[in-house]
């Protein structure tokens, strides 16, 4: 079975403030495009066999630099496959909502200590969507042979659900897992298991500065090491 590349999307003008969820036409903001480009740089020397996303417009502009840069002299630009199953999870009447005010709602400890008992208001099921997300990662892996890489490009909550899975937690602990704005994780997956390779990890820091870490610069010489 293949190795995963996880990218959640950059940033926009409402990361951190409001739950975006599904609304639609919500760009990358400036430093959004900043950590997408890092992003392309980070990964541009890695054999990628195939890259999956999520509809939505801030996905497809993250992985916009990474396809651009996959041209003459690199390794071949795959092509980028969307399925709906990687979408932002259906926040319901809580979509565009700011976040400090979704925080006093009573709702809001469900999601924070027993996530797979909360269904959003006219929305979906957190344990849904999870199981979507999970479903789709191992469908799609699947296809692919044992020595390739492959790149995912999602969301927060999708990607902590799809991370949980492979480490064999419950949902209700999925909470404790983070997963920042244009970061990298990556899970190989095994005959026998999953592992998690890297979790979390900045290709941008401060100002939009190229910060790799020295665990990724060996991760990411070992996935172009598989050309």
């Amino acid at each position: 079975m293949a190795t995963l590349i996880l990218v959640r999307h950059g940033r926009t003008a409402e990361t951190g403030l409001k739950l975006s969820g599904r609304t639609p036409g919500i760009p990358l903001s400036r430093e959004g495009r900043e950590e997408a480009r890092a992003l392309a740089e980070a990964l541009s020397g890695v054999p990628l066999a195939g890259i999956v996303t999520s509809p939505m417009q801030r996905c497809q502009e993250t992985i916009e630099p990474l396809m651009n840069l996959r041209g003459a002299g690199t390794p071949p630009r795959p092509v980028a496959q969307v399925d709906e199953r990687l979408i932002e999870v259906d926040y319901g009447t809580w979509t565009g909502r700011e976040l400090r005010t979704l925080a006093k709602d009573p709702l809001w400890s469900v999601v924070q200590q027993q996530p797979s008992a909360m269904t959003f208001p006219k929305g979906e099921r957190l344990q849904s969507a999870a199981a979507r997300g999970i479903a789709a990662v191992h469908e799609w892996d699947a296809t692919f042979k044992s020595d390739a890489v492959w790149l995912i490009a999602s969301h927060g909550d999708i990607i902590k659900a799809i991370v949980a899975d492979a480490i064999g937690t419950p949902l209700d602990l999925f909470q404790r897992i983070s997963i920042d704005p244009a970061s990298i994780t990556v899970i190989h997956y095994g005959a026998e298991r999953p592992r998690v390779l890297s979790l979390n990890e900045a290709a941008t820091g401060p100002a939009g500065r190229l910060l790799p870490k020295k665990r990724s610069l060996s991760l990411f010489a070992r996935l172009r090491g598989k050309e």
